[in-house]
């Protein structure tokens, strides 16, 4: 079952002044991608898709939100799922439950993201020493840690581009 990090955000969306034609245009990107998506191509082997699909999914959340893009040997996609939701400053991620899942889904890799409430996603000491964690956790069971994307208001920082793991 794929559990999509955002169902409908109108209502933040007209909060912020968006119009009927911005609200449907957003969606129908939204839709793009997520057929995109489900195809189970390899999606993952274009960072700029990426980007954007978790840049339209989370920019503009009043709370932060970890997830993760579950993926197949090929980079397939199996599966996007919001794992845990925090508050405005902070989620509480579990990495005993993102292995469990990953082995459920029987994927060969993962990319995990979250975003960033105040729209800075320059990454905290925190972020690194959960990537670091799940990475370790990961390389226990044979699942690679292919990148940590935190999405920001104006960017997406990648941490395998940063060299951060």
């Amino acid at each position: 079952m794929t559990m999509h990090v955002v169902c409908d955000k109108t209502a933040e969306m007209r909060q912020h002044g968006a119009t009927d034609f911005e609200i449907e245009t957003v969606r129908a990107a939204l839709a793009i991608l997520e057929r995109h998506f489900a195809r189970g191509g390899p999606v993952l082997s274009s960072p700029g898709i990426v980007r954007d699909f978790l840049r339209l999914r989370l920019v503009g959340l009043e709370a932060e939100v970890f997830g993760v893009i579950w993926v197949n040997a090929q980079h397939g996609v199996i599966a996007t799922e919001e794992m845990f939701r925090g508050s405005l400053t902070q989620t509480s991620v579990y990495p005993r439950e993102v292995v469990r899942r990953g082995l459920q889904l029987n994927a060969a890799a993962a990319l995990v993201f979250h975003n960033h409430p105040s729209g800075v996603a320059e990454p905290s000491r925190a972020d690194e020493f959960l990537t670091r964690n799940i990475q370790s956790a990961f390389g226990l069971v044979d699942i690679r840690l292919l990148d940590h994307m935190v999405v920001g208001r104006d960017n997406v920082v990648s941490f395998a581009e940063r060299g951060l793991m």
